[in-house]
Parts: structure tokens; sequence; C-alpha cells
């Protein structure tokens, strides 16, 4: 809580008496290619260790950029990496005054009060459109999707100190998807509990979206989707043609050379000394929210990162009926610790809580995790571990670990209770080509992962809480669902100024979350049997050997390419995905034991190829 009315009290002092000189703390998107770039540059040294709690300023940016320029690294870097440096810092620098076509934005300042505080503003506008195609000749099956976006922003600077931003986009969208099948919330055959707060609920579950590759596509809009026929209702997908919005935000203080950072903000957000969207925490691929965040680093090998903020609802009954249950707020807190370029450990701490006035989990100095005890056992808590261990020049290796919940006893590893998720990947740095890596990771998401019981809160009456690590229906933490695992290759690099390109390969094994052999804790929606959790044969897991799975394989490469001299940027990405599906010979929902996988092929977990292509066009990109 002091660390929220030290926020507040910032700002109100640095509007009234900021310095002339004014620098941009709004914040950079994190689809922009400067975090690969940063990244890469950690990779060799270039730059002192950058924090783990992104997005970062403008400032902060430019501030990295220049120390990899200076002097000292004049001769670690070649012709072409410059320019892409000069080019980051360029577009990130202070506009000049007037009307800047190639960014499509109209800047202006002015000097007011006694001090000549300097106010800024910067208007524009922007554009993005996307095309995306499927074709599945197993199935006799053709997807198309679009989107086209209209964004407008307002951003500029209050003083030295002080930064803000908004933005608005309207979008019309078709995202093709299907339904293929119904799962258990629990499993089937589970018995409901008499006073209705443990209820098996039965879910109507979709395909990955068929126009794009699996696990990758982020949707756009905000709360609600609008059908051109029915304004004013509130849909959950797009299916056919359908508007909708979004909106973003923020209002961001910076003091001591960005040592002190403050921001009431509606962004996404990643958090982890891994690579940008390799979180099992925080990640990238999750919905914004609106939060009040601070981060203080008044060491160089120390920093703390603390954020709270009101999660939103995912609609799959209409805005009020779905919102009844899930009203959750966001807490979370990381510290940091790094040694020069060599090791980097982060340790965050984080919990889903019914909104409630509770000052223990708002407060950065105390732990969550040990919170809950004094207050009860209301909550979904959850705490992660990051190490990374870099030799710069060479590459850096990781691990990091997301425990939920679990008992320790000779049987942890088999107990669906043992609800963690794990990674561990290397990333490398190629010699000669410019800004070029390749990773190698691995990441296993146990079963109920990220999932949570529904459960009476003395602050809701008899109404059941959702309070699943989930926003708006989508995981805070890693983009893949309970009960997968994933082996990713990735190959990227900038061969020229202007140019992006990588190649991917991916390995995907998912547990079935519908169907005759649903495996159970596959879903997001997915809730542990409260009884006997540690006893019952069914609560048990043995990954591929307990029931269906879908394995995926995944090539792709894509592109992306700022046209020069004009303010348009092309992308595009293509490839294949090859999905099949095994399973066992007795039911996966009462042995509670391995039993030997074979290779199916039947209507309800059918093999298939399917030959997926996005491209799109972004005009004045940010």
């Amino acid at each position: 809580m002091k660390l929220k009315l030290f926020f507040i009290c910032s700002l109100i002092g640095a509007f009234s008496c900021a310095p002339v000189f004014s620098q941009t703390h709004t914040s950079v998107n994190l689809d922009n290619q400067v975090y690969h770039v940063l990244e890469q540059a950690e990779i060799r040294g270039l730059c002192s260790p950058l924090s783990g709690a992104r997005p970062y300023t403008q400032s902060v940016v430019i501030a990295a950029i220049n120390e990899i320029l200076s002097s000292d690294n004049a001769d670690k870097f070649n012709a072409v990496e410059r320019e892409i440096l000069e080019q980051y810092r360029d577009s990130f620098s202070k506009p000049k005054t007037g009307m800047d076509w190639r960014r499509g934005a109209w800047y202006n300042e002015t000097s007011v009060g006694k001090n000549d505080t300097l106010i800024s503003g910067n208007i524009g506008v922007g554009a993005n459109i996307e095309g995306s195609a499927g074709f599945y000749p197993s199935f006799g099956e053709q997807h198309l999707g679009a989107e086209i976006w209209l964004q407008a922003y307002l951003n500029g600077d209050i003083g030295r100190n002080v930064s803000y931003g908004f933005s608005a986009e309207g979008g019309l969208m078709k995202i093709p998807r299907k339904e293929i099948g119904n799962g258990n919330t629990y499993y089937y055959g589970f018995e409901d509990d008499p006073d209705g707060e443990f209820v098996n609920q039965i879910t109507t579950v979709y395909s990955e979206p068929l126009a794009h590759f699996p696990y990758s596509y982020k949707k756009r809009w905000d709360g609600s989707v609008f059908f051109l026929n029915d304004l004013g209702g509130y849909e959950s997908w797009p299916v056919s043609i359908a508007g909708g919005y979004n909106l973003l935000s923020e209002l961001t203080t910076s003091f001591l050379d960005n040592r002190l950072i403050l921001r009431l903000g509606r962004m996404p957000r990643d958090w982890g000394t891994g690579p940008l969207g390799s979180s099992l925490a925080f990640n990238q691929m999750a919905r914004p929210f609106l939060g009040i965040e601070g981060e203080f680093k008044p060491f160089p090998w120390f920093g703390i990162t603390s954020l709270t903020g009101v999660l939103e609802y995912n609609n799959a009954d209409g805005i009020k009926v779905s919102s009844m249950s899930e009203q959750n707020v966001y807490s979370a807190t990381m510290l940091q610790f790094r040694y020069k370029n060599y090791v980097s450990v982060d340790i965050i701490d984080s919990v889903i809580w019914p909104k409630r006035f509770e000052l223990g989990y708002i407060a950065p100095t105390i732990s969550n995790f040990f919170y809950q005890n004094n207050v009860g056992d209301f909550d979904n808590m959850a705490m992660t571990l990051n190490l990374k261990l870099q030799y710069p020049g060479l590459g850096n290796i990781w691990f990091s670990l997301f425990l939920d919940e679990m008992k320790v006893d000779t049987n942890w590893w088999v107990l669906d209770r043992t609800m963690t998720a794990a990674q561990a990947g290397v990333n490398i740095q190629v010699p000669i080509l410019a800004f070029s890596s390749i990773r190698l990771s691995y990441t296993s998401i146990n079963p109920y992962c990220y999932t949570h019981n529904r459960n009476f809160n003395p602050w809701f009456g008899s109404l059941p809480m959702e309070t699943s690590y989930t926003n708006n229906g989508v995981s805070l933490g890693y983009y893949l669902p309970p009960n997968s695992d994933e082996l990713l290759f990735r190959f990227k690099t900038m061969p020229v100024k202007n140019l992006v390109t990588h190649l991917q390969y991916q390995l995907i094994h998912h547990g079935a979350d519908y169907g005759s052999s649903e495996v159970d804790g596959s879903s997001l929606l997915s809730e542990l049997d409260p009884d006997g959790r540690g006893s019952k044969q069914i609560l048990r897991r043995f990954f591929l050997h307990d029931g269906a799975y879908q394995w995926m394989h995944i090539i792709k490469a894509g592109v992306e390419w700022n046209l020069p001299n004009l303010p348009v940027a092309l992308y595009g990405e293509a490839g294949v995905n090859y999905s099949y599906f095994t399973n066992i010979d007795e039911n996966a929902n009462v042995t509670g034991a391995a039993h030997p996988y074979f290779p199916i092929n039947t209507v309800e977990y059918p093999k298939s190829a399917g030959y997926i292509l996005v491209i799109g066009v972004k005009v004045f990109p940010r």
C-alpha cells in the first residue's frame, strides 16, 4: 500500500515541479522487434543486464541503445547492426514539431508555469490489416480469417519525469474455429458436493483458430465482440464478421535515471529473465488489464517490481452471468538479482484474489504465499523461480519453475495435485549474421496447472468464485494449456536493416480435454477433486499413458519487412501443422495407471495436416 501511495504523491509532485527538459517514458509495444535486438545485445555483453519486467519505457530503450553504441563496443558489431541500432534509436527519440508523415503523427510542445515546465503531445494514427487461411485437405475444409484494425493514439510528456499515453483501436474481424466436443470441469463420474460448492460442469470445447497456428493467436479485442446484425449483443468470439475495440493507456513516472519507475496502465506485460514470450508466470500472450506497478532498482545487482491490477471476466455466458463469478484482483512481486552479465535470478510471488480491500497482497514487502496463512484459504497462490546463466558472446541457458500447488511425498510426481510448470532452454548467439540467435527449449505444463477450484467466499455470499490463473479466459502464464509439453526450436535473424526473419519447429503434446478418452486436468476450466486429492486412483498423472493425447508437429517460417522510406511494414508467416492422436486401451478416468499408447484416427480424434498462411500490412507501424 505504501508503494501505491508513493506513486500517487510522486505524480502530483512531478506535475507541479518537473524541470524543463522532457524525456519520453511511455512503454514500447511488446511486439516491437527492438526487444529481440536488446536480447541479442545482452547475450553478447554489449549492454548492462536489463530488467525482467517488460514492457520497457522508451527512455530505457534509448539508454540501452546508447550504451551499446558507445565507443567501448565499437569493434563488437558490424555496419548492419549499427544501422539497425541507430534506426531504433531514432524511432524512439523525441519527434520534430509539426506533422511527420513517416510516423503518421503530429507533434507539438509548449512551456507553462513559472518553471517553464515542458508539456508535449503526439497525436497519431495507424492501421493493421491481416488475412489468414487454413487448408485441411483430409477434412476437405478451407478456413479464411481477416482482421482490419484502425488506431488513434495520443501520448506525450509533462516535464522530465512524467509521460502519458492513450490508444484506441476499432476493428472488424472473422476468426474461424469450430466446436469439437464436450468436456468436464472435474471428470466424468464426479459426485457433486451436496452443498453446491464443488459441482461438475459440462463445457463446450472449441478448436484453436483454424486459420492460425495452434497456440499462436492472441485475440485483440477487449471484453466482447458485436455482430453487425446485433450491436447490442455481447458475444465471445467472431465466428462471422464482427466488430470490436481495445483501449490501452498509461501514466508513467521515472526518477533517478530510470531506477524508480511507477506506472498506472492497462497494457500487455511479460515478466522473467528468460527470452520474451517464455515466461511461465506472466506472459506477453496474456490479455492486458489495468494495474498499478512500481519498479525500484537501488543497486545494479538488485531490483524489485510490484503490481496490483483488476482482472477482466471471460465472456462465456454474456456480460452479466459470466462476470458474476469472476471478480478477481492480481498481485505479483518480483525480486531480481543480477551478477553482472553472468547470472540472473528472479523470484516471483503472485496471487489471484477475489475483490476486497486486502492490504497484505497489495504491499510488496510481504510474501503473498505466506500471508494467505494469516487471512484464510480463499485465494490462488503461485511462486516462480527463474535462473539464467550466461557467457557473454556465446549464449545463455535458463531454467524456470512455476509452482501452483504440490504435495511432497514419495509419489509427488504422479499426483495430479503436483500443479507445476517447468522450462529449460538455451539461447545461442549466431556470429556473422546481424542480431541472430538459435533458441532450443523444452516446456512442461502439468495437469491442473493454472487452474483452481471454485470456492464459496465470505465476501461474495453463496456464489462460488472463479480464481484460476487467467485473465479474460486466457492464461496469465505460458500459452500452452494444462497437461501439455512443448519442444521448440527457433532461429531468428536480421540479415539487413529493415528485415527480420525466423524459422521455427514445435512438437506439442496435449491431453484431450473432451470426448470419451478425455484426460482430466487438461483445460484451464478444469478443477481438481478436493476429496482425497492424494489417495484416489483417478488423481494420478501418467503423461501420454492415461488417455487420448494430441501430437502436433508445427513447422513455420516468417518475415517482417519495413519498406525503406515508407511508413509501411509487411509481415507474413507460412507453414504446416501435422496433427494426430494417441490413446490407450483402458478408460482414461478409471485406471489411474500407465498404459501403452498407440496412434488412432477416429471421427472424435482425427489425424490431419493443416497448411496455414498469415499475411498482413501495418501502416504507420509503432
